[in-house]
């Protein structure tokens, strides 16, 4: 679904091949309440920081985790969105709100009941840059 994608920027019509590549905990690294989702863009390098604070949302609401694997599903169709309602191509972070991040699950949910499951995170990717 969402770890390896392709969508048509908005402004320029440039086909963007889209490629996820790591979770790192924002915690750690940056000193943010997050969960940074990597992706590779046509080579660049693009992170989406999905909050904490919406994994607690998530158990709270159904009593069920945010894995992972629903982590990328996530954060890779915030981007898809963002690119196809015309992104800022220059910015390599873009921070997603609980709100957003809970609807970006259900609808994950749904879209993965239509195609019997979510797709396994490929195994051995090597980060590039």
């Amino acid at each position: 679904m969402y770890e390896d994608f392709h969508v048509t920027d908005r402004w320029t019509g440039e086909d963007l091949h889209c490629q996820w590549r790591a979770n790192i905990v924002a915690i750690a690294t940056r000193h943010a309440d997050a969960v940074d989702i990597r992706f590779d863009v046509n080579g660049r390098p693009m992170w989406i920081a999905l909050p904490c604070t919406a994994w607690v949302e998530q158990k709270k609401r159904s009593g069920k985790v945010i894995t992972d694997r629903i982590a990328v599903q996530i954060a890779g169709r915030h981007l898809k969105q963002l690119i196809e309602e015309g992104y800022d191509a220059a910015r390599e972070m873009y921070t997603v709100s609980v709100e957003e991040t809970v609807a970006h699950l259900d609808a994950i949910v749904a879209e993965g009941k239509q195609l019997g499951g979510l797709p396994a995170l490929p195994v051995g990717v090597e980060a590039t840059g």
